[in-house]
């Protein structure tokens, strides 16, 4: 290196001695828009076509330049990159014997493949260097450290490979998962032969818009800090640990049937089939414990009639006629559950207020939870953030999805609140005669027992509705 790449060397990596030998691993910290995926595209086409792999290949096998990402619409970015610069070179275009939409085939037994980030897809191979794109950003419904599991497949199949490379390159995120175990064991380590690389989108790309990063600063600093300033976010942590929500799985249960005389209550998180999954929980209390009996799960694609109808016989056999819910597609869910005879009640707390009423009943294990690897995966995803002026919010991460969890932590937070109480009107001098609307269904029933979840007493002393 000359004094310059020296200095840029030492700056990215926090090393002051330089390397005598290459990397066994790469780990790219890097802000947005650093050209991360273009040196990624580079790095595949130098393993690809300027190293022979034949003598390490069993009779018909093919070595295999593997790509992955979330999902294969991201991985395609990198393909077309890789595309390009075999192309641009008439030597290397020579060398393409076959391309489908998800792999270049070359002629000297190397494929290039791009897949989804799943340990599934590496199975089988002989990867003798593989890409992984935005690892911090990777979900899988499988496993709550997607990216710990996926790489633990990932390095036996280049066992056998000499000299493989492993290159991560990725934005990063929360400070956990595997980017940042990384960096915390690696970074600035002389003579590592696992290199970390952090650097801030200016230093990667001097040609971005220097105002375009100025305004992201102005509007959200401690983002742009992640997204642009390649540093780890300190205001996005995990919801709950491993440790804390195993205590509250019971091994082996799955679902739990209905029992005669016991009360049980229904969440529901709706979908309109295309995207996301449509899910059921249904939970009792029993003493001090929350048990959670059911959890179902329908993914899309599908028919949003067709699954309120199959929730709606699963209801009946707990004997619950109303089922509470967010405030999804209007009056349609309503309207759907209605005509099967269940009344759907908009939930009166948000998503983050539920998460957060339902994490005392973690801590305190004072809740059942069912032994669903899904559900598992999906509350261990979830990320605590908190927002300037200290607004804290609970959410799944980007690209990632809590279906599941939501439904799950709503029937749990319902079945601690009491039946629905016996409400009247603020007394008249001629007595509570006429009916008023009720502060929690906006429904009009004196002396009659509110089909929903009981208002605070606050709300009811506002109203001018009483416990009977």
């Amino acid at each position: 290196m000359t004094d310059a790449q020296a200095a840029i060397f030492r700056k990215h990596t926090g090393r002051r001695a330089l390397p005598t030998t290459p990397a066994r691993e790469g780990w790219l910290v890097v802000g947005r828009r650093g050209g991360k995926s273009r040196i990624a595209a580079l790095v595949a086409v130098y393993c690809a076509c300027f190293r022979d792999y034949r003598p390490v290949l069993a009779s018909g096998e093919r070595a295999v330049v593997m790509v992955l990402a979330a999902d294969r619409d991201q991985a395609r970015v990198v393909l077309g990159y890789i595309a390009g610069l075999i192309e641009s070179v008439p030597m290397l275009a020579r060398m393409v014997s076959s391309r489908t939409a998800e792999a270049i085939h070359l002629s000297n037994r190397v494929s290039i493949e791009i897949h989804t980030a799943s340990y599934r897809a590496i199975r089988g191979r002989t990867v003798v260097a593989a890409i992984c794109d935005e690892l911090a950003f990777w979900r899988s419904d499988d496993s709550a450290n997607p990216d710990t599991e996926i790489l633990a497949a990932l390095r036996p199949a280049m066992a056998t490979v000499p000299d493989p490379l492993l290159l991560c390159i990725s934005s990063p995120f929360a400070r956990r998962g595997a980017l940042w175990q990384a960096h915390q064991d690696h970074f600035g380590k002389d003579g590592d032969p696992i290199l970390v690389w952090q650097a801030d989108t200016r230093s990667m790309n001097a040609s971005i818009d220097p105002e375009e990063i100025r305004l992201a600063y102005e509007r959200d600093p401690v983002g742009a800090e992640a997204e642009y300033g390649a540093r780890f976010r300190t205001d996005v942590e995990v919801f709950v640990s491993r440790e804390m929500l195993q205590a509250t799985v019971i091994s082996g249960r799955l679902a739990l049937p209905p029992v005669a005389g016991v009360r049980y209550v229904a969440f529901v998180d709706p979908s309109g089939g295309s995207q996301d999954a449509m899910t059921l929980a249904i939970a009792h209390k029993e003493g001090d414990v929350v048990r959670l009996d059911l959890v179902a799960e329908r993914r899309a694609p599908f028919s949003p009639d067709a699954v309120v109808s199959k929730f709606a016989q699963v209801l009946r056999r707990y004997r619950i006629t109303r089922v509470t819910g967010d405030r999804f597609g209007g009056e349609w869910p309503r309207d759907r559950f209605r005509a099967h005879g269940i009344t759907y009640r908009v939930a009166d707390q948000s998503k983050s207020e539920i998460y957060g009423a339902f994490l005392p009943l973690l801590t305190s294990a004072r809740v059942e939870l069912l032994d669903h690897p899904g559900l598992v995966a999906e509350f261990l995803a979830l990320d605590r953030r908190v927002a300037r002026g200290g607004r804290e919010s609970i959410d799944h991460p980007r690209a990632g999805r809590d279906d599941m969890a939501n439904a799950a932590a709503g029937a749990v937070v319902a079945a601690t609140r009491p039946p629905g109480l016996l409400l009247l009107t603020a007394p008249t001098p001629s007595g509570p005669t006429d009916g008023g609307d009720c502060p929690t269904c906006g429904g009009r029933h004196p002396y009659a027992r509110c089909p929903f979840a009981a208002p605070t007493g606050e709300e009811l002393r506002r109203s001018g509705w009483f416990y009977r």
